[in-house]
């Protein structure tokens, strides 16, 4: 028996479509309304408190799938398959995100997670085509009890461009150490355990803070990593030598803060939210001071909707230009932030010649969590969308006009 889901309709905006920054001085956001040329048909899979999701081929038939906390979501049906057990905790699950990886290199994708409180990094085997069949969850592998909480989030990057991702992990508590820990290949091949082990690396002592993002700042070709309150330069023996810090802002920022060089004038700027406040922006790198300090000039693209806690790019009209997409985060602190209880939305935002257009891609039901996945789930040639909150996990179609 086939299911048919009928698409939300996106509710009416009332208001001002950017409104103008409520804190600080008041800057004119940068960002008008024109919606893209896209019809996008809205799938929801699950409502739970669940807030990570992720895109791959789970199965192996070469069709993307849906990773998102307890379950995944097989194309192009998106039925409900268990996948782990997850507690609940304080409004939340204690999970703050899904990164996919063949972490035993028995050529199935496996999920690797981490936890808000608790302290262990585990990867959730894949149980292959008869365990995926008949619904088995997936069996939990303690990868590492890494003796730290306090865990915002986490991004998987190859920081050191050597084809292996790292872990990488941001902490609410600026107090706590900044800690990649780099996947070392351990030579094991028996499709069982893990071929992979973690070795930590500390590249800030006491300098943490929400927010985090990897790219290059400074245009030497190294991945640097971002966090609240600055940025640690990532020197030429990364896992050897000490990694820099320059405090160029203080902000309780997106996960990720995405590095880009968005005017295309040959140095990256960031783009980056208000994590738990009102405030979507564009830091334009305008060059460096007699010092050397890199500067920044700081641009309020659109502040009418809070909590912009995650942002992705993807070239959602196939124009060969990666729009902005993000939205708000339903129920962050569970409604105690700065609008934290108005609807959930999700938009995505074009950029031309130092403006940008918003176009909502829903508003009234879809809202986003800590991690926003995109990709091609239907095989039309297209970037869809998969995104998980506490207002419910969503598959987000991008159909023909």
């Amino acid at each position: 028996m086939k299911i048919h889901r009928t698409p939300f309709l996106t509710l009416p905006f009332i208001g001002a479509i950017c409104a103008f920054e409520p804190f600080g001085l008041a800057q004119e956001p940068l960002c008008t309304d024109k919606p893209l040329a896209i019809r996008w048909e809205i799938e929801p899979l699950t409502l739970d408190a669940n807030e990570g999701c992720a895109i791959a081929d789970v199965n192996g038939d070469s069709k993307l799938d849906i990773i998102a906390g307890r379950h995944w979501y097989s194309s192009p049906s998106f039925v409900s398959r268990p996948l782990r057990n997850i507690d609940d905790w304080n409004g939340y699950i204690q999970s703050n995100g899904d990164f996919p990886f063949d972490v035993n290199r028995d050529g199935k994708i496996d999920v690797i997670a981490g936890s808000f409180v608790p302290t262990e990094i585990a990867w959730y085997e894949n149980p292959g085509e008869e365990g995926l069949r008949l619904g088995h969850t997936w069996k939990r592998n303690l990868w590492v009890d890494t003796k730290a909480s306090e865990n915002e989030a986490q991004l998987m990057h190859d920081i050191d461009r050597d084809g292996i991702p790292d872990w990488v992990v941001n902490s609410w508590n600026a107090k706590n150490p900044l800690t990649i820990w780099r996947l070392v290949d351990n030579g094991n091949r028996d499709g069982k355990q893990a071929s992979y082990s973690l070795e930590q690396k500390v590249i800030g002592k006491s300098g943490n803070q929400h927010g985090m993002g990897v790219g290059d700042i400074n245009g030497d070709g190294r991945d640097d990593v971002l966090v609240g309150h600055g940025w640690y330069e990532q020197p030429e023996k990364p896992w050897e030598s000490e990694w820099k810090f320059h405090a160029n802002w203080n902000i309780q920022g997106s996960i990720p803060m995405i590095v880009v060089d968005l005017d295309k004038d040959g140095k990256n700027d960031v783009i980056v939210g208000q994590g738990h406040d009102y405030g979507l922006y564009w830091w334009r790198q305008t060059g460096k001071t007699a010092e050397g300090a890199i500067e920044f000039d700081r641009k309020l693209i659109d502040n009418s909707f809070s909590q912009p806690h995650a942002i992705a790019m993807a070239d959602l009209d196939g124009d060969g230009k990666a729009e902005i997409i993000t939205g708000k985060r339903y129920f962050a602190h569970n409604g105690g932030d700065p609008g934290g209880k108005d609807m959930p939305e999700l938009q995505a935002y074009s950029y031309v010649d130092g403006k940008f257009t918003r176009s909502t891609i829903e508003r009234g039901h879809v809202g986003v969590g800590l991690q926003i996945a995109t990709g091609d789930l239907n095989g039309d040639g297209r970037i869809d969308i998969a995104v998980a909150g506490k207002s419910g996990t969503y598959a987000i179609l991008n159909l023909a006009k």
